[in-house]
Order: structure tokens, then sequence, then C-alpha cells
């Protein structure tokens, strides 16, 4: 690292159409805030956090955004990225996630997490992890 030089993660960006909408999705499925919002960006953080103090997920305007195929398929939008969630109960999670907006993808491929898309189409992973929700050391809850 250059002497002097920090860098600390700011935030997970996601591209979509609908950036309010997916930050409200995003923040009563993880029990966050909604940080800020506007016509081209939204942020949600953990609870009781000041904006940046840890990082958050932005939503970005793109209007030219299509949501990925998963699994791939050839000539088909692909995913660049998803976001795992650790749960501490994998069925409740998954009930809470679908009441949220989410879906359920029909393929799956382990019995310790689900694959679901959230309403624009971008898939992420509820992941049975009760140990690591239960840790002293898990900061972000």
């Amino acid at each position: 690292m250059v002497e002097g030089l920090k860098i600390k993660m700011y935030s997970f960006t996601i591209d979509c159409k609908d950036p309010h909408g997916l930050a409200k999705f995003y923040a009563e499925l993880l029990n966050w805030k909604i940080v800020f919002a506007d016509e081209e960006y939204a942020c949600v953080s953990a609870p009781g956090t000041k904006q940046g103090a840890y990082p958050c997920i932005l939503f970005q305007m793109n209007p030219e955004y299509e949501p990925p195929v998963w699994p791939e398929k050839p000539e088909a939008q692909q995913q660049m990225a998803h976001l795992d969630f650790a749960v501490n109960d994998l069925e409740k999670a998954v009930d809470h996630a679908i009441k949220c907006g989410a879906t359920v993808s029909d393929e799956q491929f382990s019995d310790s997490w689900r694959v679901m898309f959230d309403p624009a189409g971008h898939p992420f992973c509820l992941c049975q992890m009760k140990s690591i929700i239960e840790s002293d050391h898990f900061a972000l809850l």
C-alpha cells in the first residue's frame, strides 16, 4: 500500500431502473434504513450508523438495465456479481424475503442456501450461517 493512502469500501453499487423502489426492498429485507434517495441514487445502511460508517448498498439509475439470467445461458445478460446474506433460519429468511418482494429461483444447488431474485431481477443468496450470525465479530446485523 502507498504510504499515507487510505482506501475503505464505501458501497456495493447495483444498477437498476428504480433506485428508490429497490432500496425500499433491501431496507425491508435487512431491517436497514434508506439514508438517502433521489431520482438517480438511493442508499441503504445498517440502522444506527452514519452514512459511510459501514459500507452501504447503493442503487444507481440505469435506464438500460436488463436483469441477468441465472443460471447463465449463452447470449443472455450475465450476472456481474451477487450479494450473499448470512441467516440463522433459512426457511424463515426465505419467507421474509418473499413477503418483501423477492422470488425464489427455480434452480437450487444446495440445501444450505437459497438463490433468490430481488424485484429488479438481481440474484442474491440467503445462506444458513447461524454460527456467524451469533458471533460477536459479525458487525452488520
